[in-house]
């Protein structure tokens, strides 16, 4: 699929794009930025995101990682993209389409991380509101499924922004900063309202 073959080759790159902002796969390039911006945010991100191994912002630990990407996508069973801004290519946060499941089902589950610098200002926004119509027209997903923590009133907002419903409450659903979290249940079918969004699927030379 053309999201494989933009993880494994060089430019040109497909690219989500949406307002203020695009969207890509990851690669070894990018791992500088990548490591600088969520060390920086470190203490900001770990209150929403499973423990971090040691060595999680090692530059042989971001290989591993590409790999992983790579299997996944081969496998079609998930789908990762950086965030980056569209002024000055600043790299800003990341989203994943995962635990794709195809069958009867075709769902995926989205999840996504912000910098500390770039967080309220709407760029998450805009980069959910770019994925979905990739999600459910290229990916042909039925369901986008996504879960917060109740107390993450900043993430709520932002799926229901962007035609997310919610749809249940799971206890202790994921083991979040070494603690079994309750999260809520929120789901987008294809259809449904998206709400403003401005998209283009390019590959930049």
């Amino acid at each position: 699929m053309w999201l494989l073959r933009s993880l494994l080759a060089p430019p040109p790159v497909p690219v989500i794009e949406g307002h203020g902002i695009y969207l890509r796969p990851p690669q070894m390039k990018d791992f500088q930025q990548w490591s600088a911006l969520r060390a920086g945010s470190r203490a900001f991100l770990a209150p929403w995101e499973p423990v971090w191994p040691k060595d999680d912002l090692t530059r042989s630990a971001f290989r591993h990682r590409m790999r992983r990407y790579a299997r996944d996508m081969e496998a079609d069973e998930a789908y990762p993209f950086l965030l980056f801004r569209k002024q000055d290519h600043m790299l800003l946060g990341g989203l994943t389409l995962s635990n794709v499941r195809r069958g009867a089902c075709q769902a995926a589950v989205l999840g996504y991380w912000m910098g500390q610098p770039y967080a309220g200002k709407g760029f998450m926004t805009a980069a959910v509101r770019a994925v979905l119509p990739v999600a459910h027209d290229v990916l042909r997903l039925h369901r986008v499924e996504a879960v917060c923590i109740p107390r993450n009133t900043p993430s709520i907002h932002l799926l229901r922004a962007c035609g997310f419903v919610q749809e249940g409450y799971a206890r202790k659903y994921l083991c979040i900063n070494g603690i079994w979290e309750d999260h809520l249940m929120f789901a987008r079918l294809r259809g449904d309202i998206l709400g403003p969004n401005t998209l283009r699927v390019r590959s930049s030379g």
